[in-house]
């Protein structure tokens, strides 16, 4: 097996797209490598690959930031959806679909008593959080050093991309807009530091209304112990412990990172994984803290509001019922990890046989390569990383027809062995050259 793609050139008509994006469209004129060599416009997606304007088909490990679980216009999901679809899309009132897949995740999500919808991954922790704050009658929350939690102002602190990380627990604004009084309600702890959460915990323990944590924080494994710890410390002073699951849920096992880490939080949202592309998200959670979305609350009072207009729409949650049914399908997370383990392996060994520092970080159905000598468990570790060696990386493998974001590759379940025998020719390929050009 050879390598045969090569890049067509850009057509006039995608390049009169892409255009037009640059114009009117401010947020989503974007490229998978922060290149504009990296440019496209998207034509078409079916199953692990995806298709642009000029003709170039690409195997696909970005899937959309990770929704396209089941790969592209997955043929479960694209039946049900169309089955539905003359039924109406949206009733802003209780629908069959709704409730029967609230009854699937009940089910499969160890945490999840009772359910509710909204509509992307940022309205999913923004309303866990509103929960919890009500539950504890507490304002401030703690999140983590690193951790992306979607863009409400909150959690739009001290993430992934802060440039000049402050001093803890100080947070640091990740975007311009942002009131100058919220930085007063975060605190922001050291991932995987048991030791110092705990202290800062001990500290404000009276003030916070919420812990949230990616138990896989972007693509760093907690460490042993970590999630455990973070669970006795909050179940100890009473305070509500939210996962964000929007990437692990469902991803790393059917009952996401909740079984997989064998750690049980009081709230959790999730999304991408079950979505099948549609725009679907979850807060989940014990009843004692899910009851304030009561209705009846707003005549009683002590109500949360959670409400959307498309929030439960029947189209996504038929979507997601097909979706969770392939899921249910039985080796299919074991053939998920395989696939995803080979493709880690590759990759650390081609970088290592280049004499390229660099350390492959994540669990198999999500991961990256980080360009550092240094062992890559927090914030400040990743931040040892060369990102143009990643931007370039990613660069190299989307000229040889793999499409990844500038960090991660996230693995589908319909990524054959071929998809994988090629990404892989592809990998050691692309880091010869990278290592060329050092």
């Amino acid at each position: 097996m050879s390598i045969e793609f090569e890049r067509k050139k850009r057509s006039d008509y995608e390049e009169q797209l892409l255009a037009t994006a640059a114009r009117l469209l401010p947020a989503s004129a974007r490229t998978p490598t922060m290149s504009l060599d990296a440019a496209m416009v998207v034509k078409e997606g079916h199953g692990s690959k995806l298709t642009d304007m000029s003709g170039n088909t690409y195997i696909d490990y970005l899937l959309g930031s990770g929704p396209m679980f089941l790969g592209h216009a997955h043929p479960a999901v694209v039946a049900a959806v169309r089955d539905y679809l003359e039924r109406g899309s949206s009733y802003l009132l209780p629908n069959e679909p709704a409730i029967l897949l609230a009854e699937e995740i009940v089910e499969a999500v160890p945490c999840a008593e009772r359910v509710c919808y909204a509509s992307s991954g940022s309205d999913s922790t923004f309303f866990a959080l509103r929960l919890a704050r009500a539950f504890r009658k507490r304002d401030k929350i703690l999140k983590f050093e690193g951790g992306y939690h979607g863009q409400g102002d909150h959690v739009m602190m001290s993430n992934q991309w802060t440039k000049e990380p402050g001093e803890l627990p100080a947070p640091v604004p990740n975007s311009e807009g942002i009131p100058s009084s919220v930085r007063e309600e975060v605190l922001v702890a050291p991932f995987n530091d048991i030791e110092r959460t705990a202290d800062l915990i001990a500290k404000h323990h009276d003030e916070l209304g919420a812990v949230i944590v990616e138990p896989m924080q972007r693509t760093i494994p907690p460490r042993d112990g970590f999630l455990q710890g973070l669970r006795e410390l909050t179940a100890e002073r009473e305070i509500p412990l939210v996962f964000d699951e929007v990437v692990t849920g469902f991803r790393l096992a059917y009952g996401s990172a909740q079984e997989y880490y064998g750690v049980v939080p009081d709230l959790c949202a999730m999304g991408k994984s079950l979505s099948g592309g549609h725009p679907i998200s979850v807060i989940c959670g014990s009843d004692e803290i899910m009851r304030f979305a009561e209705g009846v609350r707003k005549i009683l009072g002590g109500y949360v509001a959670l409400t959307g207009t498309f929030s439960g729409n029947p189209i996504s949650c038929v979507a997601a019922r097909a979706v969770l049914q392939e899921l249910r399908r039985e080796g299919a997370y074991d053939a998920l990890f395989a696939k995803g383990r080979r493709l880690m392996a590759a990759l650390q060994k081609s970088l290592d046989a280049a004499g390229i520092p660099a350390q492959v970080s994540g669990e198999p159905p999500a991961f990256q390569p980080w360009f550092t000598e240094q062992a890559v468990v927090d914030f400040p570790s990743s931040q040892s990383a060369d990102p143009m060696l990643g931007f370039r990386f990613s660069q190299l493998l989307l000229d040889r027809g793999i499409l990844k974001a500038h960090e991660k590759f996230f693995v589908s379940m319909v990524h054959s062995d071929e998809d994988i025998d090629l990404t892989i020719e592809a990998i050691e390929d692309a880091v010869q050259e990278l290592k060329e050009s050092l």
